[in-house]
């Protein structure tokens, strides 16, 4: 029988992993050309166990929807790839095995000790292109992944530590701004080899067999403790509910039907009853289905210490025949950064009912994705700019939400608009409060965000996959929805466009002059809004954040 490690040396041991971890998302985003990456921090780099990939250690500053995907990525690249030498590196970013969309690109190194596959290193970074049909990869009327872009099965992108010139001129050729991606694809790389040598350096210090051991016996407390977390909720079954707007190709909403068990120490998400699989790129592959759930849980319970221990508790009935679990040649794009969010949303409506001291009214729930592509004459190159937004939280029982936040799904923020305009040909005009989006309540939703951003040089064209324009994030407990995502092209030539499906869009072609107005959703409110303190009233209306001295009247929005 293993004796257990004494408390010190395993505190020590689970912070030299998460150190890793840590060190190798600033080394990835601190070496990486693109803005989204270097800037907004859209990747995530983590430690998977060797024979069944699951997950050891994360970065706290990877995106947490990552935390199931490369997970699953990792088992796809353990069963399909053979004889992973040391210095390889296997690039992947196949949706359908463990990913996300298209743009979220994979890789993984296997971690070799004393000769022998201890673990597998594995990050994830957002490329700002991919291919396809339309810069950025965001294409709303995709009805299937091949016009999202390029897809890559698991392959040896760096062999014994050499970059492989045929797979990479593959790559090349089919992504837009290829010239730019080797920045990309050798920081991510890096990270990885930083990730290998303080890992190393790790096993030096304590023995394989010790940090084995440690590895072991974090997974199994996390377990526990998760458990006893979940027998604090009283059990019962609760339901929630949430809407996609719409699929970006058939203008109808895509229902999220979530039905939550709590029995004992374990919790089980049932989808049944949500949307068949549709035509747009709105579909989720299971993989983000999955992590959708791993990361809402994480959201409720914060102090659970993350792991694969950690979800061993929350059982998930595979959604088969709906638009949650989506096969090829299902479109994709919006898997990761929306529809997930929904699933989030809809985790939170439910266990509202059941813990509703411990939740909170629904948040923004949308990453904003807006790309823009185009040629840039003064440069003479082209550019393909990728735009992440934020918007408010719910309100709680502490308090109002917060305004500006970042998405459900991680904590990707917003790049500097002094970098988006130093590499692309555009003025951001106005970077403000939403004033008016938070949803009324005792303690109401935080703001989101009002952007305009006008095209300075050459022609471009326009796309967007965003959510939440139907209808604003939900209330809770009486509390208000709040304000609805909108979007709004300000033609030079003083014609105005409102998208069909109000915030997703492909194609549009703009030209020097041209203005996107964008305003991000409201977090929504909680409780009665007729219980909410008389001073705050008044301090908001002082602040002008709603009434008329606030920004002029939403446009193009649809109940």
């Amino acid at each position: 029988m293993t004796t257990a490690l004494d408390p010190v040396t395993l505190g020590v041991i689970q912070n030299g992993l998460q150190q890793v971890c840590n060190e190798m998302d600033l080394a990835f985003c601190r070496a990486a050309f693109s803005p989204v990456i270097a800037e907004a921090m859209d990747r995530s780099d983590g430690i998977y166990a060797a024979e069944d990939g699951a997950l050891i250690a994360q970065g706290d500053l990877g995106l947490p929807v990552f935390v199931g995907t490369m997970q699953y990525g990792t088992q796809a690249v353990i069963e399909r790839v053979a004889d992973p030498q040391p210095d390889d590196v296997i690039i992947c970013n196949d949706p359908y095995l463990g990913g996300t969309h298209l743009m979220d690109v994979r890789f993984y190194r296997p971690f070799f000790y004393d000769g022998e596959l201890f673990c597998w290193l594995a990050n994830t970074g957002h490329w700002p292109d991919t291919g396809g049909m339309v810069p950025g990869g965001f294409s709303a009327r995709a009805t299937e992944v091949e016009q999202e872009g390029l897809r890559i099965p698991p392959v040896k992108l760096f062999k014994r530590g050499e970059l492989d010139p045929e797979i990479l001129a593959i790559i090349q050729s089919n992504i837009r701004i290829a010239d730019q991606r080797i920045g990309d694809i050798k920081a991510q790389a890096a990270a990885l080899k930083i990730g290998d040598k303080r890992l190393a350096a790790l096993l030096d210090r304590y023995g394989k067999d010790t940090v084995a051991q440690a590895i072991k016996e974090l997974r199994e407390r996390a377990a526990r403790l998760m458990r006893a977390t979940i027998a604090e909720v009283p059990d019962g079954t609760y339901y929630g509910e949430a809407f996609v707007d719409s699929d970006g190709v058939v203008d109808e909403p895509l229902k999220i039907a979530m039905t939550i068990t709590v029995d004992g120490d374990e919790m089980t998400f049932d989808m049944a009853g949500s949307s068949p699989p549709c035509r747009g790129p709105m579909n989720s592959v299971i993989a983000t289905t999955r992590s959708s759930i791993y990361l809402a849980i994480k959201h409720v319970f914060p102090n659970v210490p993350l792991n694969a221990g950690t979800y061993e508790p929350l059982k998930i009935v595979d959604p088969k025949g709906t638009f949650l679990y989506a096969e090829y040649p299902r479109p994709v794009s919006g898997c990761a950064a929306e529809v997930s969010q929904r699933i989030a949303e809809a985790v939170f409506a439910a266990l509202t009912k059941a813990i509703p001291d411990r939740l909170f009214a629904a948040p923004a729930g949308s990453s904003g994705n807006f790309a823009l592509g185009g040629y840039d004459p003064d440069k003479g190159r082209s550019y393909v700019m990728y735009v992440i937004s934020g918007g408010g939280y719910g309100g709680h029982p502490g308090g109002d939400g917060l305004t500006n936040g970042c998405s459900t799904i991680g904590i990707s923020k917003s790049q500097p608009i002094e970098v988006l305009e130093q590499y692309y040909p555009v003025l951001f005009e106005r970077y403000a409060l939403a004033e008016g989006s938070g949803g009324a309540g005792e303690h109401r939703g935080g703001f989101g965000i009002n952007y305009r951003v006008r095209v300075r040089r050459g022609e471009a064209r326009a796309s967007m996959v965003m959510d939440h324009g139907r209808t604003g994030p939900q209330g809770v407990l009486g509390g208000g929805d709040g304000g609805a995502n909108q979007v709004r092209f300000e033609f030079a030539d003083g014609r105005v466009h409102v998208p069909a499906h109000l915030s997703k869009e492909q194609d549009i072609t703009v030209l020097p002059g041209d203005v996107i107005d964008v305003r991000t959703p409201g977090g929504g409110g909680y409780g009665d809004p007729a219980k909410r303190a008389a001073e705050r009233i008044e301090d908001d209306r002082v602040k002008g954040y709603y009434g008329e001295s606030g920004p002029d009247a939403p446009f193009g929005r649809r109940d």
